[in-house]
């Protein structure tokens, strides 16, 4: 006579459409091993993310095959431990950074992109440059002007603004590694702000988040931007002013209608 270890749960059905822990049984009082195995993975795939190094020389060298200036800035936040303890240093360019841009010079231009690594490194190595090659063309056939792109390390979605500001930018995209959910170690976001310069706040900016092979693929994320872009200059603004009125015929029938969502600064 078999003994049934584990009980299965009525919604087990369910988790066919999602990675949402749902529906995982238990045996007596806990988890079913198996469950419990996958979630103490994800707990240390989570972690790792959060302490995993930028691999800045070789993103250097791959964005500069596609602008003109590659930039190696730094937040306030001298080391990994100081970025975690203190977002406030993140935000900030550090005195080193903000002379390097001082003496750059050069013209004003439309966009100027910040790849940040935030808090995954590894969602900015994997997803930053196919995101770039996907956005760049639509951005040339709008003609828009591309300063230079900017690596910043220890930054924070706020580092965009002193960034832009210096550089003369009319818009900066921050692109950065979010903080790791259980099932998302790798998702990389986007923030834009128009007018970017020190002291802006969260609701002048539009983000648009989740951009991975198991959430947002990279070409769907790069035509919100352009369109978002695009209205920000025509506009004059961002942030809680600007809404997705995009198309889902235009991004792909299976493209939900609103991925913009109000930054936190959550990283």
């Amino acid at each position: 006579m078999s003994i049934k270890v584990v009980t299965s749960n009525p919604w087990e059905r369910l988790r066919q459409f999602t990675n949402a822990r749902i529906a995982l049984g238990r045996a007596g009082s806990s988890l079913p091993t198996r469950p419990w195995l996958d979630f103490q993975l994800a707990h240390a795939q989570a972690r790792d993310a959060v302490h995993l190094p930028l691999d800045a020389p070789a993103l250097s060298r791959a964005l500069r095959q596609r602008f003109k200036t590659v930039l190696s800035l730094h937040s306030a936040a001298t080391d990994r431990q100081t970025y975690l303890r203190r977002p406030d240093l993140g935000r900030v360019l550090d005195e080193a950074s903000t002379q390097q841009l001082q003496a750059l010079g050069g013209e004003p231009c439309d966009l100027a992109f910040v790849i940040a690594d935030g808090l995954s490194a590894m969602a900015v190595q994997q997803h930053a440059v196919p995101f770039i090659d996907a956005l760049l063309p639509q951005l040339q056939s709008a003609g828009l002007t591309i300063g230079p792109a900017s690596i910043v390390l220890q930054g924070r979605v706020a580092v965009g603004d002193p960034v832009g500001e210096l550089l003369r930018a009319r818009l900066v995209l921050v692109l950065i590694g979010e903080r790791p959910g259980l099932s998302s170690p790798d998702s990389l976001g986007l923030y834009l702000t128009y007018a970017p310069r020190s002291g802006r706040h969260d609701a002048e900016r539009n983000c648009i988040s989740n951009i991975r092979p198991a959430g947002q693929p990279v070409d769907e994320a790069a035509a919100r931007a352009a369109y978002l872009l695009r209205e920000a200059l025509r506009r004059g603004l961002s942030g809680v002013a600007l809404k997705d009125e995009t198309q889902t015929h235009e991004l792909g029938a299976e493209a939900p209608q609103a991925l913009f969502r109000l930054s936190t600064d959550a990283v």
